[in-house]
């Protein structure tokens, strides 16, 4: 059967969703971290070796096709690291290729599986979940919550991420970042927005549990 382009989003929205648990879903610790000085929890010289993808977000009013994306980026934890052993994830979207009307992004879901938690910042307990927002990277836009149900965590951003009538290199969120036991797989992850399509499949690496 054919589904309209609208029809396939929410069908994929809902088959990544199907995969959370039946349980309520879990509030997940948010801690505001700033660069270099979180890279020290993966390597003793504070720099991390990267590797990236983008997974491109196919808004319907873009003025240039392929500068909307979900960006992707994986670490290994280091030995005598607190994360050593363990691989740090980091997710953004950005906008700041990216120009025309009509939409505003709210946040992404993705089947991560277990989180390992660590202190990411001096004197602050272990937690879930940093955001890169206290200086040193990229970005203007914070979490507002993240939740996890069963594998899958939602990310909801704190002020919708928008399409504007130029390029701007303020249109992107911070980095979010978390670690995992497990090496990275590709898959397919979904933002969601305010606006027709309410979601967008997105090319995505999480982590293979």
């Amino acid at each position: 059967m054919n589904f309209p382009r609208t029809g396939r989003l929410w069908l994929g929205a809902a088959a990544l969703l199907a995969a959370a648990g039946t349980a309520q879903p879990v509030p997940l610790t948010i801690v505001e971290v700033g660069f270099p000085a979180v890279n020290c929890v993966f390597n003793t010289k504070c720099t991390i070796t990267v590797s990236d993808s983008v997974g491109q977000i196919a808004m319907p009013f873009l003025v240039t096709l392929n500068t909307a994306w979900l960006q992707s980026r994986s670490f290994t934890g280091q030995p005598g690291t607190p994360a050593a052993g363990l691989t740090g994830y980091m997710y953004r979207i950005s906008l700041t290729q990216a120009s025309g009307f009509g939409e505003c992004l709210r946040g992404f879901v993705i089947d991560f599986g277990p989180i390992a938690k660590l202190a990411y910042k001096a004197g602050s307990p272990a937690a879930h979940i940093f955001v890169g927002s206290l200086g040193g990277g990229v970005g203007t836009i914070g979490l507002a919550s993240a939740e996890q149900d069963g594998d899958v965590i939602t990310f909801t951003l704190k002020t919708p991420l928008c399409l504007g009538p130029s390029p701007s290199n303020a249109a992107t969120t911070f980095f979010v970042g978390l670690a995992s036991a497990k090496t990275p797989k590709a898959t397919s992850g979904t933002v969601f927005a305010i606006g027709d399509p309410a979601f967008y499949s997105v090319p995505v690496r999480v982590p293979a549990h």
